[in-house]
C-alpha cells in the first residue's frame, strides 16, 4: 500500500523541519523560491510546505553553492539536471533505452557519487611541447 509521504512530490515538510533537514535557514530556502527554482506549496494557514523532490533540489544548490558557484548558475544547473533526469525517465517509461552516451548515469541530487570531485573532472594538462620563441634582437630601423 502506498501513501502520500511515498511521494516524492507531496508537501509533507514544513520551512522549518526541511531548513533543519538540509542545514540551511529558511530565508535560503525562501530565496529559491524568488529564484524561481522551487515553488513550494501552501497550507491552508498560508504556511510553505515543501516535498522531498523539492528538498533534494534545495540540497544541490547548497551543495554548488558550497563549491563557489553563484545562486543563479546553481538554479540553472539544477534545473537542467532536474529536466534531464525526467526526459531519462520518460524514454525509458516509453520502452526506450539510454546508452553511455546519453549520460544514463547522470547523479540525482541524492546519488552517492554527487559530493565526489570524481563526477566533475578536472580539465587534463596540457602537454603539448611549448611553442618556440624567437629571442632575436630587433634589427634596428634605418634613420
Amino acid at each position: 500500500m502506498t501513501t502520500t509521504l511515498d511521494d516524492a512530490d507531496f508537501p509533507a515538510y514544513t520551512m522549518g523541519r526541511a531548513a533543519g533537514m538540509l542545514g540551511v535557514t529558511p530565508a535560503f530556502l525562501r530565496s529559491l523560491g524568488t529564484a524561481g527554482l522551487i515553488e513550494p506549496e501552501r497550507s491552508l494557514g498560508g504556511h510553505r510546505r515543501y516535498s522531498r523532490h523539492q528538498l533534494e533540489l534545495a540540497g544541490r544548490v547548497r551543495q554548488l553553492l558550497d563549491e563557489g558557484i553563484l545562486l543563479a548558475a546553481a538554479c540553472r544547473i539544477v534545473t537542467l539536471e532536474d529536466r534531464l533526469a525526467a526526459a531519462h525517465r520518460r524514454i525509458i517509461e516509453l520502452g526506450g533505452t539510454l546508452t553511455p552516451d546519453d549520460d544514463a548515469n547522470l547523479p540525482t541530487p541524492t546519488h552517492p557519487d554527487i559530493a565526489t570531485t570524481n563526477y566533475y573532472p578536472t580539465p587534463l594538462p596540457d602537454h603539448s611541447p611549448p611553442t618556440p620563441r624567437d629571442h632575436s634582437l630587433p634589427t634596428p630601423r634605418a634613420r
